[in-house]
């Protein structure tokens, strides 16, 4: 029950922030009749005395989330649109051990019961928060190895440039390769691409999980626009830089190291990969894709 009034505690704040918008496209008399809706369902959770009243309150609160993604996939399109012609024009510059966490683009257990809250609080804050704490390092390092002509460390730093810096952009296109209400099957040219590259989407499917099975040790299963090739491509990726291709731009990425699946799914990476395929967000990988294709691509899109 705790983890039910955590979420209302939070859905509150996020209506009061959504207030606080402003937007000219958004219904503030919607927005009101959520927190009501909001308060309602807490005060039924005061008074609970069955199952079935919280499988009742659980439907509700799911068809809540539902609205309440729908809207931020509406005003985050918007927003790409507005800044669109800017971003591909130039891309902002991070300045040299600047690198930034970025924020998860939905709360910490929305994914669930795919991947648990406790993982995901743990994944992103602990283990991305490193390899960008490890990657600014990394390039301070170096800059002063070049003010000062001092290469003697040159060769661990560079390796913990690779290592951390391959580690923060493939989480960062991780976590937005993932939502709530994803899973099924990709639509339009990235669709009929996948089947050109693979067979079908079920090939596909079942060549990219089981790259993702056989990675050995920590890594990643990654699908990859190959522009010289002009086709997809599926590459493993051990630790986060080892074996993968030059000149090829990350579309799809799963992590497989332990500490993203052993709290929830222990030894069983293959569980964790089939209910993975649940929350991948295709609308993401899609414009990844289109975006591979033409100019101005940036990797991560995070600093």
């Amino acid at each position: 029950m705790e983890k039910y009034f955590s979420y209302l505690k939070e859905a509150k704040k996020w209506c009061d922030a959504l207030c606080a918008l402003q937007h000219e496209n958004l219904d503030l008399n919607q927005v009101e009749k959520w927190k009501e809706r909001v308060e309602r369902i807490n005060n039924r959770l005061l008074k609970v005395e069955d199952e079935e009243e919280v499988h009742s309150i659980q439907e509700e609160i799911q068809a809540l989330d539902q609205e309440w993604w729908q809207l931020h996939e509406r005003l985050f399109a918007e927003k790409n649109i507005e800044e669109k012609e800017g971003e591909q024009e130039r891309a902002e510059q991070v300045p040299i051990g600047g690198h930034q966490l970025p924020p998860l683009p939905y709360a910490y257990n929305a994914l669930e019961p795919y991947i648990d809250e406790a993982t995901m609080r743990l994944h992103h804050d602990r283990h991305h928060k490193g390899y960008v704490d490890g990657l600014n390092r990394a390039e301070l390092e170096l800059q002063k190895a070049r003010n000062n002509n001092d290469f003697r460390l040159v060769k661990h730093w560079e390796r913990e440039l690779a290592f951390n810096g391959a580690g923060h952009y493939l989480h960062s296109i991780f976590w937005k390769v993932m939502c709530p209400h994803g899973g099924g099957k990709p639509s339009g040219e990235l669709n009929r691409e996948i089947a050109r590259s693979f067979g079908s989407f079920d090939q596909f499917k079942n060549h990219f999980s089981k790259a993702a099975e056989n990675v050995e040790g920590g890594g990643w299963s990654i699908l990859v626009w190959a522009p010289q090739a002009q086709r997809l491509e599926i590459l493993q990726a051990e630790k986060h830089q080892n074996l993968s291709q030059w000149d090829v731009v990350p579309l799809l990425v799963l992590d497989v190291w332990e500490h993203a699946y052993y709290l929830k799914y222990q030894n069983k990476r293959a569980d964790y990969i089939n209910n993975w395929w649940n929350i991948v967000c295709w609308d993401e990988v899609n414009r990844r894709f289109q975006e591979a294709k033409g100019e101005g691509f940036r990797l991560a899109g995070n600093k």
